[in-house]
């Protein structure tokens, strides 16, 4: 588990290690990694979420990342005893399905040497946050999560539409209104 020291340093070391190479990469980072950097969360983590990989024309999916980027990830969870995935690509289909619309406009970047990390505005990580939230439940990680991100009720609504275009079903949508009850919102019609 990573906690908010430990992820600066593994992000310098990697950072460092990408400069030698002269192989500088931005990554989109969501999850826990991104809350622990923006301070939301003090919780540790286990690992770091990139969703996207920096380019000239926006984000591309981190499907696999670049074999430069995953050989240098190992060698720094090796030295660091962080183990090979530290930091992955665990959820790159989000960008399949799309992103919220303007989120590169809205990221913080923070650089670490070679590497550049991109971490999303609160409103796109509520956007995240209920995703998953509605996946796995309020008894998840990830519904505390979305309580420390401090959302208001336009923010949740707007978060609730984007995540209607990953799953537009009755059963997400039935279960997506049950967690924003939870959260004190009541949908009305024709708000989703």
């Amino acid at each position: 588990m990573l906690e908010s020291a430990e992820l600066e340093a593994a992000l310098e070391t990697l950072g460092a290690r990408l400069e030698e190479l002269d192989r500088p990469v931005g990554v989109l980072v969501i999850g826990g990694g991104s809350l622990l950097l923006l301070g939301v969360i003090d919780r540790p983590t286990a690992d770091v979420d990139v969703v996207g990989v920096s380019s000239a024309h926006g984000y591309v999916a981190a499907d696999h990342l670049p074999q430069f980027l995953t050989d240098a990830v190992r060698e720094v969870g090796e030295a660091l005893g962080l183990g090979p995935s530290w930091l992955n690509s665990g959820p790159a289909g989000l960008i399949t399905f799309g992103l919220p619309k303007g989120i590169e406009t809205r990221v913080s970047v923070r650089t670490y040497g070679g590497l550049e990390v991109h971490l999303p505005a609160i409103e796109d990580l509520i956007c995240f946050k209920l995703y998953a939230t509605v996946d796995l439940t309020e008894r998840s990680k990830h519904f505390n999560d979305l309580i420390a991100l401090e959302p208001t009720r336009d923010q949740l609504l707007s978060a609730a539409r984007w995540t209607r275009t990953h799953d537009p079903s009755v059963g997400f949508r039935g279960e997506l209104e049950r967690i924003l009850r939870l959260l004190g919102v009541e949908v009305q019609d024709g708000e989703l």
